[in-house]
């Protein structure tokens, strides 16, 4: 492999192993701020060693043993070096290379994942609503400061002060590694399931890099929230969330091309589609319905999801339905990225023109000002209208606003499809 080539397999192992490494080692050290760092030290050694020594077979065993290395070498020089050199040393000894499976194999309580641990740590009621989100998106979505900043559409300094001051809350609090129970579990949900649902939009549809979709995070955020549905199987919602994620993730085979490009929901081959994933997903909806919980916020979107997924055809879908979901959706969980959805649906339900009117009041929302979506809805209205020369330059404008290379080369694309001369 080339130096290059290296750099980009160590950037996909950190990408799939961080929350699992970050998880474990707080597990160990019992600070989540130390055990991010001890995380990153191994990240910089493999950047180090990896391109001349190749990657390793097991890549997240690995990592793992390097940061417990480095953790060895800080507990030597702090008061607690006898506690934690007796638990570290003989366990690198005997674990080696399969410290990650067997560490996870001996874990002492029934939920036995370290991942939903940390979630719940880091989304303890300390933590302001912003502050839990961002710090678990760090620390389990694998995202940049960036990523983040631009998922919550605020400016990345904000970011990185909510995540240093979360970190540092948590360590100053001594806030327990556990899932909690009883009470306490369902008044951290509500953030637990949030924080989920943004690692699996990350996953979905990525904010930044080569690759339109991310299934490896798509696959994390499913696995926790069906975890989540059997340990509190009486929550609407956390069904609703399910469901919703199981339609999405039927649709991943068939949002990219051949090339890497990103293929609309009305281009997509249907067929591509994964019909287990549906089934689950429409069971899920049905559980939370018969909960009662049909107007929650996460079941309104998997209604609207369902919605696609029950038309054999894009020319089946019922618009108007979806509309009026995003209606109790807006009424549910306000906010511009929803309106701006209901106003695509109401340019598919009953023209482009009264969608267009929509989007143009978003215009002066200051949270959409950087959102490329904004101007990418509002030049595919233009273009319906043959207002081209428009259409070209708010395509143009959602390019430049993206940081995801295939999309940005897929609005490019469409901006030159509305030049003049064609």
């Amino acid at each position: 492999m080339t130096a290059s080539d290296t750099h980009r397999a160590i950037d996909a192992v950190w990408r799939i192993e961080s929350a699992k490494l970050i998880a474990g080692l707080t597990r160990i050290v019992r600070d989540v701020g130390l055990a991010e760092d001890l995380a990153q030290d191994a990240l910089v050694a493999a950047l180090e060693r990896w391109p001349e020594s190749g990657v390793p077979d097991n890549p997240g065993a690995w990592l793992m043993a390097t940061a417990k290395h480095r953790a060895i070498d800080i507990f030597r020089r702090s008061e607690r070096i006898e506690r934690k050199h007796e638990e570290l040393v003989p366990e690198l000894r005997e674990r080696q290379e399969t410290a990650v499976s067997e560490l996870d194999a001996a874990l002492d309580d029934d939920i036995g994942d370290d991942v939903l641990r940390l979630i719940f740590m880091s989304c303890h009621p300390i933590l302001s609503r912003e502050a839990r989100t961002a710090l678990t998106l760090r620390l389990l979505g694998g995202l940049t400061t960036d990523e983040i900043a631009r998922a919550f559409l605020v400016p990345e300094p904000t970011i990185a002060q909510r995540i240093v001051r979360a970190k540092r809350t948590l360590a100053d609090a001594h806030v327990p590694f556990e899932v909690p129970r009883g009470a306490e579990l369902s008044a951290r949900l509500s953030s637990v399931l949030e924080v989920i649902y943004l690692v699996f939009n990350e996953g979905y549809s990525a904010t930044a890099g080569d690759d339109i979709v991310r299934p490896a995070l798509c696959e994390d955020a499913l696995r926790l929230g069906r975890i989540l549905a059997e340990l509190d199987p009486e929550e609407p919602e956390v069904h609703g969330l399910v469901a919703l994620m199981e339609i999405q993730a039927s649709r991943l085979r068939a949002r990219v091309g051949p090339s890497g490009e990103p293929i609309l929901l009305l281009d997509q081959d249907r067929g591509r589609w994964d019909h287990l994933l549906i089934r689950r997903g429409l069971a899920a909806l049905e559980r939370a319905e018969k909960l009662k919980g049909a107007n929650g916020a996460y079941a309104l979107q998997a209604a609207i999801v369902a919605c696609h997924a029950r038309a054999r055809t894009a020319d089946e879908t019922d618009w108007r339905r979806i509309t009026s979901l995003y209606d109790a959706l807006a009424e549910v969980a306000p906010s511009p990225i929803v309106e701006l959805n209901r106003a695509v649906a109401v340019a598919m339900a009953y023209g482009p023109a009264e969608g267009l009117e929509l989007v143009d009041a978003l215009r002066s929302e200051p949270a959409l000002r950087s959102y490329h979506l904004l101007p990418a809805a509002r030049a595919d209205l233009l273009e319906k209208l043959e207002r081209f020369d428009e259409a070209r330059v708010e395509f143009e404008r959602a390019a430049s606003l993206t940081r995801n290379l295939r999309e940005r080369d897929f609005l490019l694309g469409r901006a030159r499809a509305n030049t003049n001369d064609i």
